[in-house]
């Protein structure tokens, strides 16, 4: 039987340790755990990744990858900020209710006894979040009542984020785009008005 390659190796490592997060929530997952879950020994997992701390940012890198490219995307299509607004909160909750794993890294608890750049890699992530929204919000006209498009920003994306925390908080009985469109909807009409539709 062949052995993966190195790429695959590290893909496998990356996926087994998602996985880990999923099944033991809060639960401190160590290098010897890893490896027994992937069937290699840690000397093998250190070849491919020189700590822990490397692992959980090649996950971040993963959350990334797949959430900017498509934010950007959407970003450029000729929509109203409302839809853009919309698609982006969207992502950001399939994303998680189609991760789990990376839902409950998303949350931060998991990071608890890491090294402390793994929690200022999680805030740059919710931060780069935030400022899509604000760009978005800037090229809109919100209704004069309404406070800076920094503050509705950080709305939105604590209104999003809650979702995924209740999610988590309950181990995914309460999937996170569970009565999303309900609440977005009534989000929608605070901050854009009835006139502005999603698309």
């Amino acid at each position: 039987m062949a052995r993966p390659r190195r790429g695959e190796r590290r893909q496998e490592i990356l996926e087994t340790l998602a996985r880990l997060l999923e099944e033991v929530p809060g639960a401190s997952i160590t290098t010897a755990h890893l490896a027994s879950a992937v069937g290699v020994s840690e000397a093998a997992l250190y070849r491919h990744f020189p700590s822990k701390a490397r692992m959980f940012e090649a996950l971040f890198e993963f959350i990334e990858e797949s959430l900017f490219t498509r934010i950007n995307r959407i970003a450029a299509e000729p929509l109203t900020p409302a839809a853009k607004i919309g698609q982006v909160l969207r992502l950001w909750l399939a994303f998680a209710d189609k991760n789990h794993g990376l839902a409950y890294l998303l949350q931060g608890a998991v990071l608890a006894g890491e090294h402390e750049r793994l929690r200022d890699r999680l805030a740059q992530i919710y931060e780069r979040v935030e400022t899509h929204l604000r760009l978005i919000l800037r090229d809109t006209q919100l209704a004069p009542h309404l406070p800076a498009p920094l503050v509705c920003a950080q709305l939105l994306l604590a209104a999003a984020d809650g979702r995924i925390a209740q999610a988590v908080r309950t181990r995914f009985r309460v999937s996170p785009v569970a009565e999303w469109e309900a609440q977005w909807a009534l989000l929608r009409r605070a901050i854009f008005g009835d006139g502005d539709e999603v698309t």
